[in-house]
């Protein structure tokens, strides 16, 4: 069976660059009580915005998606799906929601893992939901003549529910000496999560769930209030390019981690930076909410949205993002750009 050192690993991978990386995640972590304590109203509607986020992006990665208004529909519970696209989207709602809700109370186990699998199928007429994977798979990609490449094996379906249960008492193990770093561990645990592939389908959606259930466990809330699985599909590239770069070796345990360890703490860190500036801009600033508007479109490069404008700006209406390009573009001060869904406003400059 495949082995985790877990007490050993972690130490090996302490280079300057993670040391760097680690330390910042920690330094944003320290203000985290502060921003949950300062504006009840911010924060929810931070965390309303997230989980639509995530829900659209951790299924769009996998070719999952519906319409802006159907997502939202669904996210909110407001619709019952109409097709398997939406299905698989209620799914991970519901499993978001009760990672949200009950983190505290769910260690990660082999049975938690397969409960978290039967829900995200749930409205699905999937016969191995909840189930592990009943024949091998492997990770391949179409190459440019149309030949199937074969990047990873993963685990054979024999050995997966000894190695899922391997992996999780190895972690449990290694936080419970708190020895190393938990952001360490936590990459660890996602990596070889990713590497045994469990289950048939829905892997990468898994191991996005588990990196927010072991993240919030750890204390580290940024994903309730900045979408995780957004960042991670805007540089989808990188995330595949790491995967493969630490994946070469796995079986024979001679595998590199770092190159993936590296690419989710910088993940981690986007998002409490990101967590940070959109807090920051609203306790802080004693901007007006038009001004903080154009303070967006002036200091961002290129083509601004409004949907972009709402989510860096979540306790700003609407009708007042509206009001404000309007009266900005009669000023010229911005211009339109595009029609229809890709509207969007760029600077005009002086």
């Amino acid at each position: 069976m495949r082995e985790f050192n877990y007490d050993v690993l972690p130490g090996t991978l302490l280079s300057p660059g993670i040391v760097k990386l680690l330390a910042a995640i920690r330094e944003y972590k320290g203000r985290q009580e502060l921003y949950l304590e300062a504006n009840p109203d911010v924060l929810s509607t931070l965390s309303e915005v997230a989980k639509i986020q995530s829900i659209d992006a951790s299924n769009r990665i996998e070719g999952i998606h519906t319409t802006d208004k159907r997502l939202e529909e669904l996210a909110r519970e407001k619709a019952t799906p109409r097709n398997r696209n939406e299905e698989e989207i209620a799914g991970y709602r519901d499993v978001l929601a009760l990672i949200h809700e009950s983190y505290d109370h769910i260690r990660p186990t082999s049975s938690i893992i397969l409960q978290f699998h039967r829900d995200l199928y749930r409205y699905t007429s999937s016969a191995l939901a909840g189930s592990w994977k009943i024949t091998d798979n492997i990770i391949a990609e179409i190459a440019a003549d149309g030949q199937q490449v074969v990047r990873f094996k993963p685990l054979p379906a024999m050995a997966t529910p000894g190695a899922i249960e391997k992996l999780c008492n190895t972690f449990d193990e290694a936080l419970s000496t708190e020895v190393f770093d938990q952001l360490l561990l936590i990459c660890l645990f996602i990596f070889d999560f990713i590497c045994i592939h469990p289950f048939n389908d829905g892997n990468g959606r898994m191991s996005r769930l588990m990196t927010l259930l072991l993240l919030y466990r750890a204390d580290f809330l940024v994903g309730k209030y900045v979408s995780i699985e957004k960042l991670i599909e805007q540089s989808k590239e990188s995330y595949y390019e790491t995967l493969y770069a630490s994946s070469v070796g796995w079986n024979e345990g001679t595998n590199n981690y770092e190159p993936f360890v590296r690419y989710m703490l910088g993940i981690v860190l986007a998002a409490y930076r990101e967590f940070s500036n959109r807090v920051e801009g609203v306790l802080i600033s004693r901007k007006t909410k038009a001004e903080r508007i154009e303070n967006i479109l002036q200091q961002q490069p290129g083509k601004v949205t409004k949907k972009v404008i709402l989510e860096q700006c979540p306790d700003i209406s609407e009708t007042t993002v509206e009001r404000t390009l309007a009266t900005l573009l009669k000023e010229g001060k911005i211009q339109k750009v595009g029609a229809g869904r890709t509207t969007g406003y760029t600077r005009v400059e002086a």
